[in-house]
């Protein structure tokens, strides 16, 4: 039987959707007994070359031709962006259509909305492409995972950042010079800021903490620092000291209160998170019974978006057959944790400071860390020119409250020229 799709968008994840769908048919329909069909596609140029041969999918520039069709019973949207997506899904819901998205900033800002909806008109909403790409992290944390308590969520979400960051690590080049790579390569647009701000990796934080903590979570609850202030010289004192800089995604769970940051941070080599490189992204589970789970591979690219965008319509195909509608991520519509900003979270912290080079200038800086209730774990000292050293501290664990206050404190310092950077050390074990 055949079961016939319509697909808004069709550029580089769309053409990839295309292609794929036709080539599992034959499959999909052994397994249901429905043959998915792509039947309409909504793009803004019917002669533009897409790199897919169309055979019996019509193109279209007319919305209502895809959400007007009663034929239709599966929507999926590639475009991207709020609007119209967001429009299209919404009225594709409220006609009774079934949803599949790769959309992730609009599942980010306006997905308790769009589940909500689904929920009232009884169809399901499916968006594992949002994440993570191929990487199954929206399926796991829905199903596979619910009878864990899920209290941490850490990982490298966003593949522009983590290539930038492995290319100035293993080439010794600086941030501008990998950026310009990653444009080159395609892994980054002309205007890097989502990704490289870390806005890209907060929303989705959003979606994979609003799942996995069962609650409402909003892209204003997670504190974002990007990348750009990562120097090479950063990157090499991290090796030295032995870690690696990451941008890494942090929600966590303590006891029904939520903190969420995206933040370049040092991480162990020993950790198996240190690894992963280049454009890969890979998230890091602690469930209560599971214990700890890593999920890792491509994080996005036409085939490995496109993939998941097709197990989601497959998995939608046979929910079809069971007559089971799935929307809402277990998501507590009477209690909603507070995200808060916990002053006592301990970590280690990386402090990058350019100092006079002089007699009894590091004692004095060694005195201010002591009487902050800082120990020193590791120190680097390197001339620099101009009559000036820079000096590099890892501390044991401190606060964070503790951590901010003493940089303020090294700021004022007279011997203190600049306080350059300062970044928390993620630890092996908790």
């Amino acid at each position: 039987m055949k079961l016939s799709i319509g697909l808004l968008g069709c550029g580089t994840v769309g053409a990839g959707v295309v292609s794929l769908v036709r080539k599992r048919a034959d499959k999909v329909e052994a397994m249901t007994g429905f043959r998915p069909i792509i039947k309409s596609i909504l793009v803004r140029d019917t002669d533009k070359d897409r790199g897919v041969e169309f055979v019996d999918e019509r193109l279209t520039t007319v919305p209502a031709d895809i959400l007007d069709d009663d034929d239709i019973q599966i929507v999926v949207e590639t475009i991207g962006g709020i609007e119209p997506a967001k429009t299209y899904i919404l009225k594709a819901l409220m006609s009774g259509k079934h949803v599949v998205t790769a959309n992730k900033d609009l599942i980010a800002l306006h997905g308790p909305e769009i589940l909500r909806t689904a929920v009232e008109h009884e169809v399901s909403v499916l968006y594992e492409a949002a994440v993570g790409g191929a990487i199954p992290l929206v399926g796991p944390l829905k199903e596979n995972l619910t009878a864990n308590e899920v209290t941490d969520l850490k990982g490298i979400i966003n593949g522009t950042t983590n290539f930038i960051l492995s290319e100035m690590t293993s080439k010794r080049i600086d941030f501008e010079a990998a950026l310009q790579m990653a444009q080159d390569l395609g892994y980054a647009e002309a205007d890097p800021s989502s990704d490289i701000d870390g806005l890209d990796a907060a929303r989705k934080l959003v979606i994979l903490s609003s799942i996995a903590f069962e609650t409402e979570v909003h892209l204003q609850d997670v504190q974002v620092e990007g990348i750009r202030k990562v120097t090479a010289t950063d990157v090499r004192y991290a090796e030295e000291a032995g870690y690696v800089i990451k941008l890494l995604a942090v929600g966590r769970d303590h006891g029904g209160e939520l903190t969420l940051s995206v933040r370049p941070t040092l991480i162990p080599r020993s950790h198996p998170l240190a690894h992963v490189s280049d454009a890969y992204n890979a998230l890091y589970v602690r469930g209560d019974a599971a214990g700890d789970l890593m999920f890792f591979g491509r994080g996005a690219g036409r085939m490995p978006t496109a993939s998941a965008v097709v197990g989601d319509i497959i998995a939608l195909v046979r929910n079809l057959r069971l007559g089971y509608v799935t929307s809402s991520p277990n998501i507590s519509e009477s209690v909603r944790k507070p995200v808060v900003e916990r002053e006592d979270d301990c970590y280690k912290y990386y402090f990058r400071l350019t100092a006079l080079d002089q007699p009894g200038v590091f004692a004095h800086i060694a005195q201010l860390y002591g009487e902050s209730g800082a120990s020193m774990e590791t120190v680097l000292q390197k001339r620099v020119e101009s009559g000036r050293a820079e000096i590099v501290v890892v501390t044991h664990e401190i606060s964070s409250s503790r951590a901010r206050l003493l940089a303020e404190k090294l700021a004022d310092l007279p011997e203190v020229h600049e306080v350059n950077m300062v970044m928390p050390v993620e630890s092996i074990a908790e």
